[in-house]
């Protein structure tokens, strides 16, 4: 079934038919819109529905949707309530820190929102992902994330709290940060 958003009544697909390309494939699994952000979002703890759902600001309809696809995709894990990251999942993260550290660089001018460091030492972490003190590849777990120092909350929501602390990707948000309604 190929779900696709209308843009001036054409409907465009998420597939990449006729490009050979694993670039192409891995679109097709988190190139839509949110589906990054979703991803990101599981880094830094969130788990529940209700919380993705809070913290992007992304309707219910499209959320699900997303989440449906990276569950099917093999990125995310059902748990009772939960959507947790698989090992596949966990492997995004090089990527998707690159891609910040990017748009830091080429986007925001040089001005990061939050900062990745090694947890074991302090070190910023390169853009490769790699700490500069240490000299080797940080897995996510041993990533700590904090907002930088100029950083101002755009949101007030549990997720947007629970980050305005220094913390652990995939440390899950604790029940006090997240309630259910």
């Amino acid at each position: 079934m190929n779900r696709g958003v209308r843009l001036a009544g054409m409907a465009l697909g998420k597939d990449y038919t006729g490009q050979d390309c694993s670039l192409a494939r891995a679109l097709e699994i988190v190139g839509e819109r949110w589906t990054l952000l979703i991803v990101r979002d599981a880094f830094y703890g969130v788990r529940r529905f209700t919380d993705f759902q809070a913290h992007l600001d992304v309707p219910r309809a499209v959320l699900a949707a997303r989440l449906q696809t990276l569950v099917e995709a093999g990125v995310l894990v059902k748990q009772g309530h939960d959507y947790v990251l698989t090992e596949m999942g966990r492997e995004l993260w090089p990527g998707l820190h690159a891609f910040a550290r990017w748009a830091e660089r080429h986007v925001r001018a040089g001005v990061p929102t939050r900062l990745y460091l090694h947890a074991a030492c302090g070190g910023r972490l390169d853009p490769d992902g790699t700490c500069p003190e240490c000299g080797g590849v940080v897995p996510p777990q041993d990533v700590e994330t904090r907002p930088s120092a100029d950083r101002v909350p755009l949101r007030d929501d549990p997720v947007t709290r629970a980050l305005g602390r220094p913390r652990r990707l995939l440390e899950p948000l604790e029940p006090s940060e997240s309630p259910e309604p």
